[in-house]
């Protein structure tokens, strides 16, 4: 997840909630594996805080202890409750202000590798810029009265699982990163990891966030935002280089993950290339 916090100048941002404009008092969050593009007004200054999905879920696990299971039931969560994957948050120059000075000291201590000596610290300025953002995130309604679970389980909510990223998700992404133009099917993919297609798609959006073809969609924006920047290729044949064989189709995932068609990415600029971008 990436929390982006405008500092000064502006910005126009192309994502998945379409064209915005930003300014200083707003911050922009991102989910794991969203693209997003920008175009400065003149300058823009921001500060950019990645944050570990991992850690994330740890901490929503803890705050909802009282009525989740076990950690794995806080992605379940995490998906019902927060499902925007690109947001501007409007928090205002007076209460992004006050987030300034721990962004400069959370940055000084990690730039200069104090995050072991220092992690009680960090965490506290952590916390403190999440008290302040935390409101303004969108999320949706559920239901959290342990009187309304689905099912109830005689034990503590104290069981916790550290995995890592499977063998078979590294696997399925080397592939989809070495040949984004082949045609690649889910069951294609799971086959080659000796999975069921349930049992795959449960695993690599486990580990990346997205589905696998989802994933490959993303991987295919990027390339295809690289060669209208920097090539003349048409539009077509820039969706065909990355293997889509339709311009509606991939126009319109172009236009999902970034916000704008292809046309209007290329025409940004004056010379048609070279737009600024940012990806995850």
């Amino acid at each position: 997840m990436k929390l982006i916090v405008v500092r000064d100048g502006g910005a126009i941002l192309f994502s998945e909630f379409g064209e915005q404009p930003v300014k200083p008092g707003d911050a922009v969050l991102l989910g794991a594996n969203v693209l997003c593009g920008s175009e400065p007004e003149s300058f823009i200054t921001v500060t950019t805080i990645y944050a570990d999905t991992d850690f994330l879920l740890d901490q929503l696990f803890w705050q909802y202890a009282g009525i989740l299971y076990d950690r794995l039931e806080a992605r379940g969560l995490a998906d019902t409750i927060y499902t925007e994957p690109a947001q501007v948050l409007h928090l205002g120059e007076d209460r992004a202000g006050l987030l300034m000075p721990w962004l400069d000291e959370m940055a000084t201590l990690c730039a200069n590798g104090n995050n072991r000596e220092r992690y009680a610290r960090i965490q506290a300025l952590w916390f403190s810029i999440v008290d302040q953002v935390a409101p303004y995130v969108q999320t949706s309604l559920v239901r959290t009265s342990p009187l309304q679970r689905e099912r109830i389980r005689p034990t503590l909510p104290r069981h916790r699982a550290f995995r890592p990223i499977r063998a078979e998700a590294r696997q399925a992404r080397d592939a989809l990163h070495a040949d984004i133009s082949h045609p690649w099917t889910l069951p294609e993919l799971a086959a080659d990891v000796y999975l069921s297609t349930k049992q795959f798609a449960h695993v690599f959006a486990d580990a990346y966030g997205k589905t696998p073809l989802a994933y490959l969609t993303m991987l295919r924006v990027q390339e295809m935002a690289r060669l209208l920047r920097e090539t003349d290729l048409p539009v077509e044949a820039t969706g065909r280089r990355v293997g889509w064989r339709s311009r509606n189709r991939a126009t319109e995932a172009f236009r999902e993950c970034v916000g704008i068609t292809p046309s209007r990415y290329r025409a940004m600029s004056p010379d048609g290339h070279h737009v600024p971008t940012n990806r995850n």
